[in-house]
């Protein structure tokens, strides 16, 4: 779905999805077109859900050669490096799960219609979405396509189907339809991902004014998982997910746990059809803060090559980076009142992946009772779109990062963090991030040595 305006603009341009978004995307920055206010989404910061010129200069998305995890698979199977395991259930999904090394435990269920295949979703057929660091799969039961979407250093969102007829050369085709709605308000107005929260009728249609347009890990849970399906206990705490038509939401307004902690999804569709019957409650937590982290990687990525090339400086990009870390550090995360479980092997599959310091510690393990993580810090910033940043981008946010750390800068938005967990995001990184300056480095080892305390 697209808003009004935008459609209406790229109506009248002309020519292909990108070359439309790039020759439109002037105009949807001109003074007085603010997107957030039709879509009452929450900026990060000022203009952070204009569209961004990503189809012109520098950037020229749709001109790019794609190279990230898809187009390198595609490369090794192009090679016959690798052959991807095919089966009649589930095609090539176990295949392409095995090949970009992403956990089946990671799978979550939609049954909104949100899709381009969205007649074939429903709540008696869900659609699957599994992820790792870099890469989503959307799988439906009896559908001819797998959907994927990846994460490009360079370009963002970079989306492609693939054919689930069995071949002996398969092959990702890249696609730029899914832009219509990936390149938008909603995903900080470059190619990336989405996640909303809707009520549905008993089919799965949405109802567009009844939810939130953009879910991330600011989103109070009360408010998240319209339209999805979801599994694992999180106490007294209420949420929209496993709520299908009126009737449903009526009993839920009433009794707010009604539908909630679901160890299991019997009784509601075939499980049969997927891999396994979860849609795991944490799964769906790290992916709402890591699809928007997504996001303002990109966002930035393409805001700092534009100023580069513009101006050979930074300096109109402070809000963004301000902006960037406070999510970055969860700053703003929404609180857990009760603790979260979830019912697959995610969050242990998740956690085991580290890089773990010298003491074993790791920026991927989990808090699950007051917040997400034990040490709120993105495990993005491990990520190669994160690493492939600027240089001169990535210089400043190291440098601000080290003083929100040191508590050199003692603003109230970084109170919440404790001087410790600061600390210990400090050693963390220091020992895990190879590219850190080195005097950053050395000065977080002394320190270490110096008053480590075991928390």
């Amino acid at each position: 779905m697209m808003f009004p305006e935008m459609k209406r603009v790229m109506e009248t341009a002309g020519g292909t999805p990108t070359a439309k978004l790039g020759r439109v995307s002037r105009r949807l920055l001109a003074p007085g077109l603010v997107l957030a206010a039709t879509l009452s989404l929450q900026a990060d910061f000022q203009g952070s859900t204009h569209l961004v010129p990503f189809d012109e200069g520098a950037n020229s998305y749709g001109k790019t050669t794609a190279q990230g995890p898809v187009a390198r698979l595609q490369g090794r199977v192009d090679r016959n490096e690798i052959k991807l395991r095919y089966d009649m259930a589930g095609g090539y999904l176990h295949g392409v799960l095995e090949a970009l090394k992403v956990p089946v435990s990671s799978q979550m269920l939609v049954f909104s219609q949100t899709s381009f295949q969205r007649e074939r979703i429903s709540p008696q057929s869900p659609r699957a979405i599994y992820f790792g660091d870099d890469v989503y799969i959307g799988f439906i039961p009896g559908s001819p396509l797998l959907e994927i979407a990846a994460v490009d250093p360079k370009l963002g969102g970079v989306f492609y189907t693939l054919d689930q007829t069995r071949s002996e050369t398969p092959h990702f085709v890249r696609t730029d339809q899914c832009l219509e709605c990936h390149a938008s308000a909603r995903s900080m107005g470059v190619p990336g991902f989405l996640v909303r929260s809707f009520a549905t009728d008993e089919r799965g249609v949405v109802d567009l004014a009844s939810g939130v347009a953009e879910v991330n890990h600011r989103t109070p849970l009360a408010e998240r998982w319209g339209g999805w399906y979801v599994t694992g206990t999180h106490g007294r705490q209420a949420h929209r997910g496993n709520l299908i038509g009126k009737a449903a939401f009526a009993k839920h307004e009433q009794h707010p746990d009604y539908r909630g902690n679901l160890s299991e999804l019997k009784g509601c569709f075939d499980t049969a059809s997927f891999p396994v019957p979860h849609s795991d409650i944490v799964a769906l937590l790290v992916f709402e803060h890591q699809t928007h982290m997504h996001n303002f990687i990109t966002r930035l990525n393409y805001e700092a090559t534009l100023a580069l090339q513009q101006y050979g400086h930074l300096n109109y990009l402070r809000s963004a980076t301000e902006a960037f870390l406070k999510y970055l550090l969860f700053s703003e995360e929404a609180p857990l009142t009760d603790p979260i479980q979830g019912t697959s092997g995610f969050a242990a599959e998740f956690a085991a992946l580290g890089p773990k310091d010298h003491h074993g510690r790791s920026l991927r393990e989990f808090d699950l009772q007051t917040r997400l993580l034990k040490y709120p810090c993105s495990f993005l910033i491990y990520s190669e779109a994160f690493d492939r940043l600027p240089a001169k981008l990535k210089e400043h946010l190291y440098h601000r990062l080290w003083e929100i750390l040191t508590g050199k800068d003692a603003a109230p938005e970084y109170q919440g963090l404790p001087p410790q967990t600061k600390q210990a995001i400090l050693e963390i990184l220091a020992d895990t991030k190879p590219d850190l300056p080195e005097d950053w480095k050395n000065i977080s080892r002394t320190k270490e040595k110096a008053n480590y305390v075991k928390p």
